[in-house]
């Protein structure tokens, strides 16, 4: 299904924990039963030939019901994971459960039940938007042929693109191509919707319209599993999130706990940002960062009302003093120690 369109657990773990799996109850560290999830992987590994790892004992564990953002640098096995999940490559070990069948052995009974969007969508160039989506529905062998007009035209205009079903698909730009793949993925209800890079090519008001629509399918009970190297996509719109470096899962759980996971910064307002520098050095704060009338810090262990009582001892006019919460792009950093690959 390569370029075609077809049809956690919750708590944050390191990646010395996820190795160990479920415990002997089959549940997951927050009491949630590995029945309540869509796609469970135990030690998933993908060696391809020549001895490249590209996926190394991948402990994954999606809920029901979440928008499960899956973040990682260029190389780091997300697509590898996604298609060994979809059933479109083996695993060399390990095991993959989707909607509680193992893949790829249950990828028949399974992928009616799964709409994807993988690595852009492989589309007729000599056929029109509609008749795309036309030939995928009748690919599908559970499709009804007598409802088979009002589902591509209800899948058209869910992705804002019924004024343009009539031209060609090779006109279409790279968002419209993105649209047309996400219609074909829409076309029957599905229990999982696996997204990668959906807003690939996309204005911004088309980002837009493609998180709200994100949204509304999780609203309506459909659990989507989203890869994007957009981290602020990620925070806006998942409500858990798993990130991979170098074939390995480093963690996973709720977006919000792996934000507050990471420490945030203490941030200083003032005209007197030399003063205010070098008090906070002066105090034992690490990484001063000075920009304009801000001067950053990570925040000490001590309390903070000590910091700003020394700044304004020392006659620096303080004008605003606070710890900003950190970002999921913070976290990132801190958890894989390096910068976010957009290559993704």
């Amino acid at each position: 299904m390569d370029g075609t369109s077809a049809t956690g657990q919750t708590g944050r773990t390191s990646a010395t924990e996820e190795t160990r799996g479920t415990s002997a109850t089959g549940q997951t560290r927050d009491g949630r039963s590995e029945g309540d999830a869509v796609v469970v992987t135990r030690g998933l590994t993908k060696r391809y030939r020549g001895g490249q790892l590209a996926v190394d004992g991948l402990h994954l564990t999606v809920p029901a019901g979440s928008v499960f953002g899956f973040l990682g640098p260029n190389g780091s096995g997300k697509t590898t994971t996604i298609r060994m999940l979809m059933g479109l490559i083996e695993p060399t070990s390990g095991t993959a459960h989707v909607l509680g069948r193992p893949m790829p052995r249950s990828a028949r009974a399974v992928l009616p039940h799964v709409g994807a969007l993988i690595e852009g969508p492989a589309l007729y160039g000599f056929l029109s938007g509609r008749d795309n989506l036309l030939r995928y529905d009748a690919a599908d062998p559970t499709a009804d042929p007598r409802t088979r007009t009002a589902r591509v035209t209800a899948a058209l205009d869910r992705v804002g693109l019924t004024a343009a079903s009539g031209k060609k698909a090779r006109a279409y730009s790279l968002g419209m191509k993105q649209r047309l793949g996400l219609a074909a993925a829409l076309l029957r209800p599905r229990r999982l919707l696996v997204l990668d890079e959906p807003t690939n090519g996309l204005d911004p008001q088309g980002m837009r319209e493609i998180r709200a629509l994100v949204r509304e399918l999780a609203t309506d009970g459909t659990t989507v599993l989203l890869s994007s190297h957009l981290l602020d996509e990620i925070e806006q719109v998942c409500t858990h999130v798993a990130v991979m470096a170098r074939g390995r899962l480093i963690t996973q759980g709720p977006v919000a706990e792996l934000a507050a996971g990471a420490r945030g910064r203490l941030v200083v307002t003032t005209p007197d940002r030399a003063d205010a520098a070098r008090v906070l050095k002066e105090q034992g704060l690490a990484d001063v960062v000075a920009d304009g009338d801000r001067v950053s810090a990570e925040p000490p262990a001590r309390d903070l009302a000590e910091v700003n009582a020394a700044l304004v001892t020392a006659g620096v006019r303080v004008r605003g003093f606070a710890v900003e919460r950190a970002s999921l792009e913070d976290a990132f950093v801190a958890l894989t120690g390096e910068g976010f690959d957009v290559a993704g």
